[in-house]
C-alpha cells in the first residue's frame, strides 16, 4: 500500500512539473525552467538536431512570441516510472501565423526524468512533429 502511494504522489509531481514546464514555455520563463532541468539535461528537435542545456536555455527565453504563437494545449498526458527514471509523454495541439495564415499543428513529445535526492529533474525532452 505504501509503494502505491509513493508511486502516485510521484505521477502527482511528475504531472505538475509537466504543466510547468509548459506553462514556462508559453510565458518564456526561464528562471522557473531552470529548477526543473537537470545540469546534464539535452533537447533533441524534431529535425533531429541534439541541444546541451546551455543553447536550450537561451532560446527558451524567447521560444514562444504572442505575435506569431495563437494557441498551445497540451493533452493524453502519460506518466510511466520505473524506479528513479520517469517518461512523461504527451500530445500537442498548437495554432501560430506563418505567411500571414494561422496554421495548426500537433506534436508529441517525451520529457525523461530522473530522481536525485528525492526530487524529480528532467534530464532530455524529446519532440517530434505529427504530420
Amino acid at each position: 500500500m505504501e509503494n502505491k502511494f509513493l508511486e502516485n504522489e510521484d505521477i502527482n509531481q511528475l504531472s505538475n512539473l509537466n504543466a510547468q514546464f509548459i506553462k514556462n514555455f508559453i510565458t518564456n520563463d526561464a528562471i522557473s525552467h531552470n529548477e526543473i532541468i537537470h545540469r546534464d539535461f539535452i533537447y533533441i528537435s524534431s529535425s533531429g538536431k541534439i541541444v546541451n542545456r546551455s543553447e536550450y536555455m537561451d532560446a527558451w527565453t524567447h521560444g514562444w512570441d504572442d505575435n506569431i504563437d495563437k494557441s498551445f494545449e497540451y493533452k493524453d498526458e502519460v506518466v510511466r516510472i520505473f524506479e528513479n527514471m520517469a517518461l512523461v509523454r504527451s500530445n500537442t495541439f498548437f495554432s501560430r501565423i506563418e505567411n500571414g495564415e494561422i496554421v495548426n499543428g500537433k506534436t508529441v513529445y517525451t520529457d525523461t526524468y530522473i530522481k536525485e535526492n528525492g526530487r524529480w529533474w528532467c534530464v532530455q525532452a524529446q519532440i517530434t512533429e505529427v504530420k
